[in-house]
């Protein structure tokens, strides 16, 4: 949409030049007494969604300003081979029972890509208006993902070069999962469900640990025995590190299953990722002769 703004003059003056029109006079539209007169035309350029490039809405996808609707356009590819038992869009062509198979669903328009189960000669299915993965990420939104909760190491802790480090953390919906939401759109509603896949530990050292799971808490009967699940053995100390401790990040990296209930049985999968902080305080066994 383009305002154009009403034409205005702009005099510039010289000295004390009486500007005021001369009573009695049609005005021409100049000043009386302006030496000079320069004619402005301001224009502002306002772009309404989904209008076109011409600023007046016209040509291409009409614009939701006119009440006009526009699905995105998405193509169909049969996933071979296909998917395990166990995923989503297996799961719903189970349900409804018949013969068909899952296909991978791309809308490059809404940068989409998920998985659909699609009955045998049922053609594609309609793509609704409102992209599914916008609602499924409103989901997510609900579940308040946290960074790992941080159980060891301690922050109040002592820990000794070359002694094995036990990483773990505690479990909770919000910062390990499982963690399920479901939220709703334009018709389309949006069950998603989401788990911690892996968690990187930054040590401070320079070193990295990976773990799979939340790792294996410690109990003095175990002694000196390395952790079996995620564990780091640090092999300097921190005197040299800001405020004499090592900074440590432990990064959490969420995995989301979501499905559209209700109709069409989609389905795809988002990540997030997460991070906490703790400071780890490492020193060396002190041997008094």
């Amino acid at each position: 949409m383009l305002k154009r703004a009403a034409v205005a003059a702009v005099v510039l003056v010289a000295g004390a030049v009486p500007l005021a029109y001369a009573e009695g006079k049609k005005s021409s539209g100049l000043c009386d007494g302006a030496v000079m007169w320069v004619k402005v035309c301001a224009e502002q350029r306002v772009r309404q969604p989904g209008a076109g490039t011409d600023g007046g809405g016209g040509g291409g996808a009409k614009s939701a300003a006119n009440g006009g609707k526009s699905a995105p356009k998405c193509t169909y590819k049969k996933v071979v081979p296909q998917p395990p038992a166990n995923n989503l869009a297996m799961k719903d062509g189970k349900r409804r029972g018949g013969k068909g198979a899952v296909y991978r669903v791309v809308c490059p328009e809404t940068m989409r890509v998920g998985t659909v189960w699609i009955p045998e000669g049922g053609g594609a299915p309609d793509v609704p208006a409102i992209d599914p993965e916008v609602v499924a990420r409103r989901a997510v939104d609900q579940m308040k993902l946290a960074g790992p909760d941080i159980a060891s190491p301690r922050a109040g802790g002592k820990y000794v070069v070359g002694v094995p480090m036990w990483l773990w953390v505690r479990q909770s919906p919000t910062t390990f999962g499982p963690n399920t939401a479901t939220a709703t759109a334009g018709g389309v509603t949006v069950t998603a469900t989401a788990k911690v896949k892996k968690i990187v530990w930054r040590m401070g050292d320079g070193g990295t640990e990976t773990c799979a799971g939340p790792g294996t808490p410690y109990k003095e009967s175990y002694g000196m025995r390395e952790s079996p699940t995620c564990g780091h053995r640090y092999t300097k100390t921190s005197a040299k590190a800001a405020g004499g401790r090592f900074a440590l990040t432990a990064t959490s990296t969420w995995s989301i299953d979501w499905q559209v209930t209700g109709g069409g049985g989609e389905a795809g999968e988002l990540t997030e990722i997460r991070q906490s902080q703790a400071q780890v305080a490492v020193g060396e066994v002190q041997v008094v002769g």
